[in-house]
């Protein structure tokens, strides 16, 4: 079975992607990627920081009595949440702009 090469940068994004994003497991990130699962694990291991971003707890129903300090911390849960999802796309779009760049330049017709 023929061995393939990542470029550094591709091995670090996707460790960054594993870690901002709690949500998800491993082998989905893996596939979503095109690697195997020990590819990644391999990765983390040698350049993760070894912290992984906290799951957010899913909001609950709001109510009549919340209080604007409860009302604060749920709207910061949902910014978090936000902010999370939106460093993982755009990391997933740097890996496939990047992964096309690389192809686009490996076929030579």
């Amino acid at each position: 079975m023929a061995r393939n090469y990542y470029p550094e940068e591709f091995r670090r994004q996707a460790v960054d992607l594993y870690e901002s994003t709690p949500d998800q497991t491993m082998q989905s990130i893996a596939s979503d990627l095109g690697i195997s699962r020990s590819a990644l694990d391999t990765w983390v291991a040698k350049y993760g920081t070894g912290v992984r971003a906290p799951a957010t707890p899913t909001p609950s129903a709001a109510s009549d009595a919340d209080t604007p300090a409860a009302t604060i911390s749920r709207l910061e849960t949902q910014l978090a949440a936000a902010k999370a999802e939106t460093r993982k796309l755009t990391t997933e779009r740097d890996i496939l702009r990047q992964a096309a760049k690389y192809f686009a330049g490996e076929t030579n017709w």
